[in-house]
Parts: C-alpha cells; structure tokens; sequence
C-alpha cells in the first residue's frame, strides 16, 4: 500500500525566496517553470491575546474531540497500467490519504492525488467514518471529480444513516503567519492522529503533481506526514485554512519515503472552495486565463527601455484571440536584448488589476488564479505616458495552448 502524500525533497530547490520571473509566463497556465521556489511576502504577525480579537481559541484536544470525526481516511485502489519491457507491472495496487466532510449530503473534499494516480482516477475508493470512538463505518465513496492543477477532489458517500461532521471553511486570505494550527489525518496509516504547529508563512508557491503552479499556499510546522494527505490544516477557531497536500524534507528511509522535517504544505482552502463548487456543478474545472505571457519590469530594465515607471508586467505577447486581445492590450513588436534576455519595447505595462497594485508578472498570476473563467476584471496598464482601463473577460484556458 503506497500512503499519500506529494512530496518533494528540500536538496531539488523547493526553498528559496524571492521568484525572479525572467521568463515567459501565460496566465491561467501554470506553464511556469519547474522551479519549485518559494516566494515570501512581508507576514502578518499573530498576536496571541491581542491582535485578532475575532479567534475564541480551543486547545488542540478541544479541537480536536469536536472535529476530528469530521476527517476521514480514503483508500483509493488504482487499476494496473500494464506491464513494461521487463514484464514488471506499472502502476496499480492502493493508496491511503485523508480527507474532510464539507456537507450534509456527504461530499469529502480531499488532494487529486490521493484518488488519481499519473491522470488516471482510482477505480474503487472507500472511505473510513468514524461516528464515535468505537463505531467506525467502512463505505464505497464515488468520485465526483479531480483537478490535477490545484490538486483537489471532490468525493462523495451516501449519507443515509450517518452523523456527519461538517468541518467549517475558513478564509485562507485571512491566515497570519504565527498562527496556531492543527492537522487532523492518517500519518504513515495512523489513523485519526492529531499534530499542532503554527503557520510558518504565507503565500507559497506549491507544485502540484501535474506540475502546475497552485498559488497562495501555507506553509506550516505542524507535523505533517504520508498519510496526511488530503487532511484539513485547521485554525484556532476550528475552520479548515488547507488542504495538507506535500512536504519538503532531506530525509528518506530505505523505501524512499520521505519523512517530516517540519516542512508542511497546505493548498488554500479558497482555492479549494472555488475549485470545489466547479466540481460539484460540472465534475471538472476550469483556470482562468488572461492570454498574456510577461516578464518583470525592474529599474534597470525601465531605464533601458526608457519606461516611465519601475515596476509592473510588461506584456511580451498577446494571444491571437485572447480575452486580453479582444480587450485591447498591445505588446511591442521590436525587441531588445538586455544581459542576453530579449525585453520588448513599446508594450503595455500592467499595473494594477481590479485596483490591485501589480508590481511583477507573479502579481497578475496570483490575481487571475483567483477567479474563475467568465469573471470580468479591470486592468489598468501604462501605454506610453498614457494610463489605460480595460475591461477584460477571462476565459478558461486552452488545453492544448504552449508558450
């Protein structure tokens, strides 16, 4: 049994500070580069007793005995994908993670990769409810739908007969780096274990297993282990923040697993949220997608190109029949190389969108990640020593799009 939980090792480059986006970027894509680097902001301090006068507290054990039946571990077997050229079979066999009841009517949201293995969905899944400390309930569940890019999923089991749970979502764009948390999942097949920690940052780039960017993720020191994967991050208040979805460690045991350093990843539950009501409509979901790739404007570059600003996205290239080029947005057709990188000249320069200051491409990334295709936006651009609006009406993204 292969137990679930992405992991990536801290020695391939997950942490850093600081993206530097020399390269192209398309929105809605995720077509960023495989860098695994972690960009911080400035964090938001917590103050216990003090600044958030809204967080009642609850021990960890108070959560804990009110929540934990909320969690529930999924079994997911996978069909065989044949043999390889030696004959040894590839794929197939079963996977443990966790996962948590957002419903009534028995819809447990969990990580794509706990019942989807290389794109392929598990061909049976089970689901393990606990109704008290000694009747625990073993039932099928259906998949109502994956996405690999944020990787979330949507399962589903028949309530009938059951006292469900419903674990309470919180706003991800609310958590303080300091804030105490914890993790309620299945650690290495231990199931229903509790661990507690703090948020140790905020805004995170995370790699999900298809090798899309999932942006806003919270990082945490809470221990978090195969197994785990799928299990809510929860707050002081008891609102599930994330979705524990990978950690990053320097450590393996003789099976290659890798083990905790206190490196915890957690996709955002606002995410997860939008991601959610796409699959519970329509079993599948969408990215947002401007049809732009950009590059950062920095101080030297402006002044190279004689910009009359210092930061912002510059727009390289616009898509033949994008959102943004049906709105109007230009990119300069004449290029000009700076230390071996060529920078367009003439383009527009985004600087804000739906009022939000823009300072570098990641800015817009982040800002069309949060919503969903047909949503309007406005984006302000510098053209010249004009300043432009427009209203631009984002699309989902094309399958079959490359840079």
């Amino acid at each position: 049994m292969r137990i679930r939980t992405f992991a990536i090792g801290v020695a391939g480059g997950i942490v850093g500070a600081g993206l530097l986006v020399l390269a192209l970027f398309l929105l809605g894509v995720t077509e960023v580069t495989r860098t695994e680097t972690v960009r911080v902001t400035t964090p938001t301090v917590y103050s216990p007793g003090g600044g958030d006068s809204t967080v009642t507290g609850g021990s960890p054990t108070e959560l804990y005995n009110k929540l934990a039946n909320g969690v529930v571990e999924i079994f997911a077997t996978f069909p065989s994908a044949g043999t390889d050229a030696f004959g040894q079979p590839q794929g197939g066999g079963q996977g443990l993670g966790s996962g948590f009841i957002v419903s009534k009517e028995g819809y447990v949201l969990t990580n794509a990769h706990v019942v989807s293995e290389q794109g392929q969905q598990a061909s049976d899944v089970t689901v393990v409810v606990r109704q008290g400390k000694d009747d625990v309930r073993r039932l099928p569940g259906t998949i109502v739908g994956v996405d690999e890019s944020s990787d979330v999923a949507l399962v589903k089991i028949d309530p009938k007969g059951l006292e469900l749970t419903v674990l309470p979502m919180g706003d991800s764009d609310a958590v303080a780096v300091g804030e105490p948390v914890i993790a309620i999942g299945n650690p290495l097949g231990y199931d229903f274990s509790l661990s507690s920690g703090i948020v140790s940052a905020v805004d995170r780039q995370l790699q999900a297993p298809n090798g899309a960017t999932i942006y806003n993720g919270i990082q945490t020191d809470a221990a978090i282990n195969p197994g785990n994967s799928g299990g809510p991050l929860i707050n002081q208040r008891g609102e599930v923040i994330g979705i524990n979805e990978q950690i990053a460690s320097n450590s393996q045991d003789q099976s290659g697993n890798v083990g905790n350093d206190g490196l915890g990843f957690a996709v955002p539950i606002n995410t997860a949220k939008r991601v959610m009501e796409q699959l519970q409509a329509t079993g599948t979901a969408q990215s947002a997608w401007m049809g732009v790739g950009m590059t950062n404007l920095t101080p030297d570059v402006a002044a190279t190109l004689g910009y009359k600003l210092d930061s912002g996205a510059i727009v390289t290239v616009v898509y033949d029949g994008s959102p943004a080029d049906k709105a109007g947005l230009k990119a300069g057709t004449e290029t000009t190389q700076i230390q071996g990188i060529d920078y367009p000249k003439g383009s527009d320069v985004i600087t804000a969108i739906d009022g939000k200051e823009v300072t570098g491409a990641d800015d817009v990334i982040d800002i069309v990640a949060q919503h969903k295709p047909g949503d309007e936006v406005t984006v302000t651009v510098k053209r010249g020593d004009d300043s432009r609006e427009f209203k631009v009406t984002l699309a989902a993204r094309p399958t079959d799009l490359t840079p």
